[in-house]
């Protein structure tokens, strides 16, 4: 009997259900929520609201490009967390009826963990190269940046993390304080590629160990705006190109520098990015140099795979049926979960 899960992702503000059969995708759809980008952020209240809206047309659409029935499921996987309570909610509580009304197992996924094991997933038509355990994961999104030794699919141990806020939403504030729209990290990659990232220089912050840090990074950039607004109000137009440029190569190299220092201390070659920032042109670009001079393997996935998906979900949720990790009725949803 084939093993057909269906991933329901819900975190933030993308609705997302995705089917997979013995770890190969059979569909994954993903309706975003533009209503979010006149506020500059989510906001939460909205991003539920949405859910409500988008979830039965969503996961009736992933049957139908599957080819399959609710009945054909093995189990539903849905997100528990990390992720905004109220988003969580509405994805937990669909799986839940789902699960009793087809009398199917229900499994609960951390959102981080699913980021990790997409590089798992198959697709039909194409030749994937995954990672070979132990791996190194570089996992960076808007909401976390860890280092993560990946032992087995269910193992893991974080190494590294940020001790204040995120690479994705330092790319985020930088951008809002340059007068871009959110989301701003695509943006500020964007126009990085015609600028030059030796043309300002941002101060990198000395955290010991694997730790990250980027409050200090988000502060100077705004100190250092102000002031160069102050000598010429078109500063910003004039330079934007560059701007986005330096402070992409900042923070890429901050990431960078801590992934190197976690290859020399634990000698593993295999190199796996993993979340939305992974989909960032300057990482993958710095990732390849330093593979060739170390000798990794590296594994990054598509870029439809990087940011918050519900394929991920359904794999992960795929691992945790063949190890018999099923959750009860009761699941609650977590806004903080960690690994």
């Amino acid at each position: 009997m084939p093993v057909i899960i269906l991933g329901i992702e819900s975190s933030c503000d993308d609705t997302a259900a995705a089917v997979v059969q013995d770890g190969v995708l059979l569909s994954n759809i993903v309706a975003d929520q533009e209503v979010h980008r006149k506020y500059g952020g989510v906001v939460p209240e909205l991003a539920s609201r949405a859910h409500q809206q988008n979830i039965v047309p969503v996961v009736d659409q992933a049957l139908k490009m599957a080819g399959i029935k609710s009945g054909d499921l093995s189990a539903v996987a849905f997100t528990k967390g990390p992720g905004l309570l109220g988003s969580l909610l509405v994805g937990g509580a669909f799986a839940k009826g789902l699960a009793l009304a087809e009398d199917i197992p229900l499994v609960e996924v951390n959102h981080l963990q699913a980021h990790i094991l997409v590089h798992f997933l198959k697709q039909p038509g194409t030749d994937v190269s995954m990672p070979v355990f132990p791996f190194l994961c570089l996992l960076v999104s808007g909401g976390h940046t860890q280092l993560i030794v990946v032992r087995d699919y269910l193992d893991v141990e974080i190494i590294g993390k940020t001790i204040d806020d995120a690479a994705g939403e330092a790319f985020d504030k930088c951008a809002k304080v340059m007068g871009l729209p959110y989301p701003g990290g695509p943006l500020v990659d964007r126009y990085a590629r015609d600028g030059n990232a030796d043309a300002f220089a941002f101060t990198k912050p000395a955290i010991t160990g694997l730790d990250y840090s980027f409050s200090g990074l988000k502060t100077a950039f705004l100190y250092f705006i102000r002031d160069r607004l102050k000598e010429n109000e078109d500063f910003i137009d004039q330079y934007r190109n560059d701007l986005c440029a330096s402070v992409q190569k900042t923070i890429v190299e901050i990431l960078t520098d801590k992934l190197e220092k976690a290859f020399s201390q634990t000698g593993i070659r295999e190199i796996a990015l993993a979340g939305g920032v992974s989909a960032n042109s300057g990482l993958r670009e710095r990732i390849k140099k330093l593979a060739q001079n170390h000798g990794w393997k590296v594994y990054v996935p598509d870029i439809g795979l990087t940011t918050d998906n519900a394929a991920m979900i359904a794999m992960t949720g795929y691992f945790k049926f063949l190890a018999g990790e099923f959750a009860g009725l009761d699941s609650s949803p977590l806004a903080r979960l960690p690994l």
